[in-house]
């Protein structure tokens, strides 16, 4: 669990604050939140393989805070990623499973 958390920090995909705050709870074996369990699953799944989230290699890209931040295509909701598959923005709850050949 640390070396994803290391990978995916270190590739600059979610938040350093928040990884940061995860790996001194599992370092320290005490239970994650529910908030913090559910943003470790989420980009977990998103990337499986945190090799993956090399730009050369990336599907999804995490939209900064500066990003524009266009309606999902799947609701109406602002997106948090942009696909580079499909050329959509997306949402997080639609980011993972939209496309079939992911």
């Amino acid at each position: 669990m640390l070396g994803a958390i290391r990978q995916l920090s270190g590739a600059r995909i979610g938040r350093p604050k928040k990884w940061d705050k995860i790996a001194r709870k599992v370092r320290a074996d005490e239970p994650l939140s529910a908030a913090e369990a559910e943003y470790y699953a989420r980009l977990t799944r998103i990337y499986s393989r945190p090799a993956t989230a090399a730009p050369r290699k990336s599907y999804h890209t995490a939209l900064s805070g500066a990003d524009q931040r266009p309606r999902c295509a799947a609701c109406s909701c602002p997106s948090d990623f942009y696909c580079h598959m499909n050329d959509q923005y997306l949402c997080s709850v639609h980011v993972v499973g939209h496309d079939p050949n992911e």
